[in-house]
C-alpha cells in the first residue's frame, strides 16, 4: 500500500492521452474511483441506476444538460449529479474533467453497450 502514497499531478496525467469521452483511473479509495477524462462535443442522454457522480472542471469548460435546465460547469466548479438523474454533459470545446464515483459505475450509464461505453478503464 505505500506505493500509493504519491502525489498525483493532474496535469500530467492529462498530458498522457487525447481522446475523449474515455476515462482513465488516477486514484481508489474505499470503493470508489477518481477519473479524469477529457470531454468535447455532447455526450448521450443517460441515468445511473444505483450511483452519485461528482464532476468537477479542471481546465476549459462544459454544460450539464438535465432535462429542466442547463448547468455550465468552470474551472474549479464541481456538480453532484444524484442517481436516477437523466443527464447529458455537452463541451463546446475541449474541458479537463475529475470524476469521483463508485468503482461499479459505467460511463455510460443505462446505456451500457452503447459505442461510448468504457469497461476495463486504463490506470494512470
Amino acid at each position: 500500500m505505500k506505493d500509493h502514497l504519491e502525489k498525483v499531478n493532474l496535469a500530467e496525467k492529462f498530458s498522457q492521452f487525447s481522446d475523449h469521452w474515455n476515462p482513465r483511473i488516477v486514484g481508489e479509495l474505499n470503493g470508489q474511483q477518481v477519473k479524469i477524462a477529457k470531454f468535447i462535443g455532447p455526450f448521450e442522454w443517460h441515468h445511473h441506476e444505483h450511483e452519485d457522480e461528482f464532476f468537477l472542471v479542471i481546465k476549459g469548460e462544459f454544460e450539464m444538460h438535465l432535462r429542466d435546465k442547463v448547468v455550465t460547469l468552470k474551472p474549479g466548479e464541481f456538480m453532484v449529479v444524484p442517481r436516477g438523474v437523466e443527464h447529458k454533459p455537452v463541451a463546446h470545446q475541449e474541458a479537463e474533467v475529475l470524476m469521483f464515483e463508485p468503482a461499479s459505475t459505467v460511463n455510460t450509464g443505462n446505456l451500457e453497450g452503447s459505442e461510448r461505453t468504457r469497461k476495463d478503464l486504463e490506470r494512470l
